[in-house]
């Protein structure tokens, strides 16, 4: 299917579908800084995976508390990782212009660089805080679904990570999708990214960030459902491996932007061995589990836990160890008093039907 050129970079097609949308990736402007609605989305992405999370931590078998500490490290990690891994995989296109490399406001975030920093600094954060990690990494592992799958459509304003021409219902082009074909046109027309077939400006090309989108909330749906009936910890985040892998390998298949490990494309490959992990762990665990039950117990039933929670629970009402025992003795007391009383009037009462 030809699609006519589109000259306003703001516009966004769906042909097939009829829609048409005017997007400026830019969401308002303070004084001469620009607030880009990239930034924007991934920080909603953030915000709802937050409200998903924290009031969960308790099934889990964590404090609230603890582990949000960790999660702050882990959101300043994981931006961290998601630009230093971008950057390693351009650095040709980054060597000449170091100032560059700081410009997240137009994208250039690679998701995997994201989990990679965000995992590394939690977990050195829940040493720290003395948080329970595989129970910490099932939990975020679901909000790491949601904050992708909200994420992606940073790239639906922005239009990239689009895929090869397809004549799909659900194609898509824009002004600046066809501008960055044409800018990379090789000859008459056509153009070869990353050994992809020739692209051709002017027919639709694969939404690949909605198909990342879908399949990431399709996986909140399902881990978050299986989290309540869960056999072990470490379990949940075992299958968002798998899933996501899963999905990404193919999605990966389709697009022409990707980050190259030479021929090869390194988010691909990356998926690919992380499902062959997963599965061959979760093989592991199951056949472990059926010998000895008992050593996978879930940390949530455990007397630590409970513990932790309690004195979580204690601090954030204000009150210590101490406080807590005093109030525990003043109320032996008092019941004491009581106890006392009420034997002086039962004695008082025998003595006075003695009399009569």
């Amino acid at each position: 299917m030809n699609v006519e050129r589109i000259n306003d970079l703001t516009e966004i097609q769906f042909p097939k579908l009829g829609w048409t949308f005017h997007i400026d990736p830019t969401a308002f402007t303070i004084g001469s800084f620009n607030i880009q609605w990239y930034g924007i989305i991934i920080v909603l992405g953030l915000i709802l995976a937050l409200i998903y999370v924290l009031p969960r931590m308790k099934r889990f078998g964590l404090d609230a508390d603890r582990a949000i500490d960790a999660i702050i490290g882990g959101v300043i990690g994981g931006i961290i990782g998601a630009r230093t891994y971008y950057v390693l995989l351009r650095w040709d296109e980054y060597k000449g212009d170091i100032k560059a490399i700081f410009n997240t406001r137009n994208g250039g975030l690679a998701i995997y660089g994201g989990l990679i920093g965000a995992i590394l600094v939690g977990l050195i954060i829940c040493k720290i805080r003395k948080v329970k990690v595989l129970p910490m990494l099932d939990i975020v592992s679901i909000g790491f679904l949601i904050g992708q799958g909200i994420g992606r459509w940073g790239n639906f304003v922005n239009q990239e990570c689009f895929g090869s021409n397809t004549s799909s219902f659900l194609g898509i082009t824009g002004g600046r999708i066809q501008q960055t074909i044409i800018d990379q046109t090789a000859i008459g027309g056509e153009m070869n990214i990353n050994g992809n077939a020739a692209m051709m400006w002017d027919q639709t090309v694969h939404p690949c960030f909605l198909y990342e989108s879908i399949w990431c909330l399709l996986g909140f749906l399902v881990l978050s459902t299986w989290s309540k009936r869960r056999k072990y910890d470490g379990q949940i985040f075992l299958m968002y491996m798998a899933w996501y892998g899963a999905g990404r390998f193919v999605i990966e298949g389709l697009r022409t932007d990707s980050l190259m490990a030479g021929s090869l494309k390194f988010s691909q490959m990356l998926s690919a061995i992380l499902v062959v992990v997963s599965i061959i762990l979760q093989l592991v665990f199951f056949f472990r589990r059926k010998r000895d039950p008992e050593r996978f117990v879930l940390y949530s039933s455990t007397e630590e836990s409970r513990q932790l929670i309690e004195e979580g629970l204690r601090k954030r009402m204000g009150m210590t160890a101490e406080d807590e025992k005093a109030d525990d003795d003043k109320a032996e007391s008092i019941l004491g008093d009581d106890n006392d009383d009420q034997d002086e009037t039962t004695e008082d009462d025998s003595e006075n039907a003695d009399n009569e």
